[in-house]
């Protein structure tokens, strides 16, 4: 008799088996980057990847030390896609050391398992953005007077950390838009996190081109802390649905950092910078101080917190109506409580008009004793 060989089926990859592998291979990627420091050939192009380029250095009377600045320019965008890796090879050790073995105790199901992966992951981010972003405004005079935001523009010189800090935040951005695939994000998801992660890559990458920097500074950091307090709301719910607390206060802070926003904003392009002393386009000095563009960016910026509001109030709306549908059956069940009635004779023991009783007993009456 002939051996028949059996079919074997080609083995399942698991969601963190492609995860790793792909983090592998950007791992290998980076690694690759940073060796090619070690040789002489390589390492004038591998510097334009890792460090910050277009660093200008002033010297002042008043100050004996020479003053460090920054600049942009095109050599950015071999930075950024460094540190866009970097933010691949992170974002997959968060997921396996940390929010994978919270699943496992929790136990959700898949839609709450997608969802408590996506805020735990922006949760971390928005906590590390949020305090480095509060320590540069520490230490910034535009915090405590606007008028620097609009004064002396184009603010075409950045120190160290600001620009650090642009950089990263537009990688980190960028390296989302792999992770939808990545991650196997559900198709219903999709279009929502394409939505949100590209106005975060225009709005940002907006203020670092335009020398914005100022103004997106100091509008992140309040948005950042916002978003932060939501996700961790979020978290919290999905280990104890009776923890909703944090929601109510995220609602207040949501509108209060929506009128910061418009606020800061129509002060900016519709007065500071229309009454500045320099206006004109000039790419080489970094000028777009032209009505045009005044006019798009407040109208992009307008337009994003008007959908924002909107996407706010249908989410209120949304649970309100479920708050009120869970209270209407409790009422509905209070209200058919009622006395039980008294139990009457059928029809079936009513015979000519007569009660007809059971066990062949007669309806006559008892004769009355003779004392």
């Amino acid at each position: 008799m002939g051996l028949r060989k059996k079919n074997k089926s080609p083995p399942v990859l698991s969601h963190e088996f492609v995860i790793q592998n792909h983090a592998d291979a950007v791992s290998c990627l980076a690694l690759g980057l940073l060796l090619g420091l070690m040789f002489e050939v390589t390492a004038r192009y591998a510097i334009m990847f890792i460090t910050i380029q277009y660093n200008v250095t002033y010297t002042t009377d008043d100050r004996p030390e020479p003053i460090h600045f920054y600049e942009g320019g095109p050599k950015d965008m071999a930075t950024i896609f460094f540190y866009m890796l970097i933010a691949i090879i992170l974002h997959a050790v968060i997921q396996e050391y940390i929010l994978d073995k919270i699943n496992r105790r929790l136990h959700l199901s898949k839609t709450k398992h997608s969802k408590f992966n996506e805020s735990g992951q922006l949760a971390f981010f928005y906590l590390f953005s949020f305090v480095w972003g509060a320590s540069i405004l520490s230490a910034e005079e535009f915090t405590t007077n606007p008028t620097l935001l609009w004064k002396d523009y184009p603010h075409s010189r950045m120190f160290f950390q600001v620009k650090f800090f642009y950089i990263c935040q537009i990688a980190y951005w960028l390296h989302a838009l792999p992770e939808l695939y990545f991650q196997k994000i559900r198709k219903e998801d999709i279009p929502r996190q394409l939505y949100y992660i590209c106005l975060y890559i225009v709005h940002i990458s907006g203020a670092y081109i335009l020398n914005l920097h100022r103004l997106g500074l100091i509008l992140l950091v309040p948005h950042y802390l916002v978003e932060l307090i939501f996700h961790a709301s979020r978290l919290f719910y999905f280990s104890d649905e009776n923890k909703q607390k944090g929601f109510t206060l995220w609602a207040l802070l949501f509108v209060m950092a929506r009128l910061l926003t418009l606020t800061l904003s129509v002060l900016t392009f519709g007065f500071g910078l229309a009454r500045a002393e320099n206006p004109g386009f000039s790419i080489a000095e970094g000028n777009f101080n032209i009505l045009t563009i005044r006019i798009g960016c407040l109208a992009a910026i307008c337009l994003t917190q008007a959908w924002m509001m909107w996407k706010f109030i249908n989410f209120q709306l949304k649970k309100w109506r479920e708050h009120v549908q869970n209270q209407i059956p409790k009422k509905k069940a209070i209200n058919t409580k009622s006395k039980p009635a008294k139990k009457e004779p059928s029809r079936s023991n009513f015979v000519n008009g007569a009660v007809k009783f059971e066990e062949g007993t007669s309806p006559r009456k008892r004769k009355s004793k003779v004392l």
